[in-house]
């Protein structure tokens, strides 16, 4: 397949022309040498990492170190998939110049085509900082899951009249701001249509309904490989965390029996050289 990185204006195209733009998750070589041999056209390295690949509770331990960190084998095994990296909690928020710092940092050190933040209206400024430095910026709006404690916890978002206009607002002024992309999480489909309809930039929905311009799932999820739990928006395209428990317990099996490894799995040697070493 003749796959070729998608240049960020062309992320509008794409939406004008009406093609749906396909996001998936990655951090690690492997996954991401096998997301390169599909039309998936971008590949985050989010921070839910924290949860489906270091084991914590949440998205806020996660470190810039962190992302950069997996991300740079996901530009390796991806080279012509564009890579978003997330910005963790608290990596943007205490100034606009420590945001265009950490920004830096996570392109130049990972490798990675863009950045990706939480936060709307307040975070305009900062994005559109950002933007100006060169550095091509998502927005996410709706559930932000850095700071869901503030929102109620995991819960949709934009449901009441007033959190749903100020999503719209949030969304122009992201905008306005520079963002080439917006990711809306956990938000009704009819207010995900609204808010695409009135953007040229992309959304990318996750928990958003089909008229996003695009779609975004975390591979752990849509894989069955997170058993915490499985949100009401994921649809599992496989199963292959209990293919890995089969394996597992296979092998686990054939070890204790010893019939692993068989003569097909091992090294032979002259039956001479044998013989002169057991005298």
């Amino acid at each position: 397949m003749d796959k070729k990185k998608i240049p960020i204006p062309d992320f509008k195209e794409l939406k004008r022309q009406g093609k749906k733009i396909r996001m998936v998750t990655a951090y690690d070589y492997p996954t991401a040498v096998i997301i390169e041999k599909t039309d998936i056209e971008m590949i985050l390295v989010g921070d839910s990492l924290g949860m489906v690949v270091l084991g914590y509770d949440g998205t806020v331990p996660v470190t810039v170190e962190d992302i950069i960190h997996h991300a740079k084998p996901v530009v390796k095994g991806a080279p012509n998939t564009h890579i978003v990296a997330d910005m963790p909690f608290m990596s943007y928020q205490v100034s606009i110049e420590d945001a265009i710092r950490n920004a830096g940092r996570l392109i130049k050190e990972s490798g990675a085509d863009s950045v990706k933040l939480e936060g709307g209206l307040d975070y305009a400024p900062t994005v559109k900082a950002i933007v100006k430095a060169g550095i091509p910026v998502m927005g996410h709006i709706g559930l932000t899951p850095q700071t869901a404690g503030s929102l109620g916890g995991f819960k949709v978002q934009g449901k009441d009249a007033k959190a749903a206009q100020d999503l719209i607002d949030s969304a122009i002024a992201l905008e306005d701001a520079g963002a080439f992309a917006i990711v809306l999480e956990c938000i009704p489909a009819p207010l995900a249509k609204i808010i695409s309809q009135k953007l040229t930039i992309p959304t990318i929905g996750i928990g958003a309904g089909v008229y996003c311009d695009g779609q975004v799932l975390v591979t752990q999820d849509m894989l069955g490989l997170f058993d915490r739990f499985v949100p009401k928006f994921v649809k599992q395209y496989a199963q292959i965390g209990q293919l890995e428990l089969e394996a597992f317990n296979k092998y686990a099996e054939e070890v204790a029996l010893g019939v692993f490894p068989d003569d097909a799995h091992s090294f032979s040697m002259k039956e001479e050289v044998i013989k002169q070493l057991e005298c």
